[in-house]
């Protein structure tokens, strides 16, 4: 054991400064991914097509280095198709979203999934909420009545742009539900392989029936690439590499470095700026974010 690793605690989490360190970082990367968004000149949805297809190389060496623990059946790639159009509408809907409101907003209803899945959980179960996901819901309704107040005040295109974001998580929340099954057989990476070989499809043709222009022009490349390898890759590599070794209500608190991240993005490149309001708004759907995952549900994070 080197001297930045910490023992194991008494559920067996077994950390050291690099997980942590790649925690954080890939919480980074993914928070880069609206403002790589709104730099591309395609169209919203176009972006998205990109950004899971140019990966596939890499996803395809990762997958088959990473060795599936079990064998790809009818019923898993069954989960893997159904997870690919739940994300594809997913990423649709939010980059449309990305579009139209203020990076930390899409930021945090994009990753909302957490939330409304506690919110689904509770339905299906048909109980009441405890005091703690009582709690979440609460702060998650009232932090979003905030957010989008506060867009509907700045302009009617920026609610809807909310409204988009907000979809995004619902879709979100429902990728989750097939993926999670998928990856306790086939692995991450094997996952996100075969999700984006069945959005990518999806995602064209929606981008050719809404008439966006499909592939980069004075913006080139760069844009594109980056955001397919700091979503897709980087970001997505360094918490398949630390995830497993936090607890919940850690990942939930790091979980927040993106719409830290977006926020002061969206103010730097876009004079984006923030009032008290909005500030109180986003902590209480912070907190919510974090309410959702420490009973023990980990999710994933974009």
């Amino acid at each position: 054991m080197s001297s930045a690793t910490t023992a194991p605690d008494k559920n067996g989490f077994q950390t050291s400064a690099w997980h942590f360190a790649a925690l954080i970082a890939g919480n980074i990367a993914l928070a880069l991914g609206p403002w790589l968004v709104r730099l591309s000149d395609t169209g919203p949805v176009s972006a998205a097509f990109w950004r899971l297809l140019l990966p596939v190389p890499i996803l395809a060496i990762l997958a088959w280095r990473a060795r599936s623990p079990g064998p790809l059946d009818r019923r898993l790639a069954l989960l893997c198709m159904a997870a690919g159009a739940f994300f594809a509408f997913d990423l649709a809907s939010w980059h449309v979203g990305i579009e139209r409101t203020r990076l930390a907003n899409a930021t945090l209803f994009g990753n909302s999934g957490g939330v409304i899945l506690m919110i689904w959980g509770l339905i299906a179960a048909r109980r009441a909420p405890t005091g703690q996901e009582g709690a979440g819901v609460l702060a998650a309704l009232i932090g979003a009545a905030i957010l989008l107040g506060r867009s509907l005040e700045i302009s009617a295109a920026t609610f809807v742009g909310d409204l988009f974001c907000l979809a995004a998580g619902i879709f979100y929340a429902f990728y989750l539900l097939p993926a999670q099954r998928a990856r306790a057989v086939l692995g991450p990476w094997s996952v996100l392989l075969l999700v984006s070989l069945a959005a990518s499809p999806l995602l064209l043709g929606m981008a050719l029936l809404a008439g966006e222009p499909i592939f980069p022009g004075e913006a080139g490349w760069t844009p594109l690439l980056t955001l397919a390898v700091s979503s897709q890759i980087v970001g997505q590599g360094l918490l398949v590499f630390s995830l497993r070794h936090f607890p919940p209500l850690i990942i939930g608190m790091a979980l927040l470095t993106q719409p830290a991240v977006a926020a002061l993005v969206g103010w730097l490149a876009f004079g984006e700026m923030l009032v008290p309001l909005d500030i109180l708004g986003m902590a209480l759907v912070g907190a919510a974010l974090v309410l959702a995952r420490a009973p023990g549900k980990v999710g994933r994070v974009r």
